[in-house]
């Protein structure tokens, strides 16, 4: 589950990460991770703090908001709007498609009333679509919050959901 903190200075979570990571060209990305764990997503003025506290031209170390902002929307697991509390991943890989992915999405679209992007009005649940989550093997696939789940049928997924407030 994401510790979203809505009260939480966002200022004080941007500088901790950088602290806890130092500001090295290769700590970007946990860096973002920190913060999408910490305050729930990756707001613009969050990129915007992190960039003036990694840019260090005197040390070479050279950053633009674009960089940043480049890294932070283009891993799913790094969100730059606001999402649920939850967020529900369904791979829709070939694998998974051919081993009932279709059949799947359909039903947790029903079963959410929510299209891919969407978040629910409680602010419960944010569902999207990754290409691929690694476990073809098991597939179709979900991936709610941390919690991978393989082999998944549409029966089983009020049961899935239920465990997530």
């Amino acid at each position: 589950m994401l510790k979203v903190a809505e009260e939480q200075d966002l200022a004080a979570v941007v500088e901790t990460a950088v602290k806890k990571h130092g500001a090295h060209a290769d700590e970007f990305i946990p860096i973002l991770l920190e913060i999408n764990h910490e305050y729930g997503y990756i707001p613009g003025e969050a990129i915007r703090m992190a960039r003036k506290l990694l840019h260090q031209p005197e040390d070479h170390i050279l950053v633009s908001e674009g960089r940043l902002y480049g890294l932070a929307s283009f891993y799913h697991m790094l969100s730059t709007e606001k999402t649920g509390r939850h967020v529900v991943q369904f791979c829709e890989s070939a694998p998974c498609h051919v081993q009932g992915g279709r059949e799947l999405w359909n039903s947790i679209q029903k079963t959410l009333n929510l299209k891919a992007g969407e978040t629910d009005p409680e602010g419960r649940f944010t569902l999207k679509t990754v290409s691929c989550l690694g476990a073809c093997g098991v597939g179709p696939v979900i991936l709610v919050d941390d919690d991978m789940y393989g082999n998944v049928t549409p029966k089983q997924l009020a049961d899935i959901f239920a465990k997530y407030e």
